[in-house]
């Protein structure tokens, strides 16, 4: 039999002071076997980073053709694509061909040892947005994973911090491309 995925609830109040968006979220978040604590909270990270009424969660861990997050239009058109990882240049083209906007997260090590390998191959691709967010930080952050999470989280200057009663965590993107 295989691993299920473990099902994490998540009670989310956001104000987003830089793009005048405050909400009171509840989601569900799935993570899956081969995932761990760190990239289930920097999925959320770019949850907080880019909420809308239309944005959600998609199944990228087990389906190649979908990202992490995507807000699709009315029509149903995919508006932003939002994934977490190193994606190759293929993937990261056929990506930027289907939306409007592609943002990537990256947190593993030195972002610069997967980003020169793919940079030069997708310089062509003018909707898409590279961050790197530090691995300590992402580490941080997942200290506040538990099944049940009630959070706070305050965006301003581009800075994320995440509360929750017992601890925070500051989480900073900075922009690779």
């Amino acid at each position: 039999m295989a691993p299920r995925s473990t099902v994490f609830r998540v009670r989310l109040n956001l104000s987003d002071m830089d793009r005048s968006y405050y909400s009171d979220i509840e989601l569900t978040m799935a993570m899956h076997p081969s995932e761990n604590e760190e990239r289930l909270m920097l999925r959320l990270a770019a949850y907080c980073w880019h909420a809308s009424d239309r944005l959600a969660f998609a199944k990228g861990m087990i389906d190649p053709n979908e990202p992490e997050l995507w807000e699709k239009s009315l029509a149903g058109e995919v508006e932003t694509w939002i994934d977490v990882g190193q994606p190759d240049e293929k993937t990261i083209l056929r990506a930027c061909g289907r939306s409007r906007q592609v943002v990537l997260y990256h947190s593993r090590g030195n972002p610069a040892l997967w980003w020169d390998t793919v940079a030069n191959r997708v310089a062509k691709a003018r909707n898409l947005a590279v961050y790197h967010v530090g691995p300590e930080q992402v580490a941080h952050l997942a200290t506040l994973a538990s099944k049940s999470m009630d959070l706070s989280a305050t965006i301003q200057d581009g800075e994320l911090w995440v509360r929750s009663v017992t601890a925070e965590a500051l989480v900073i993107r900075n922009r690779l491309n």
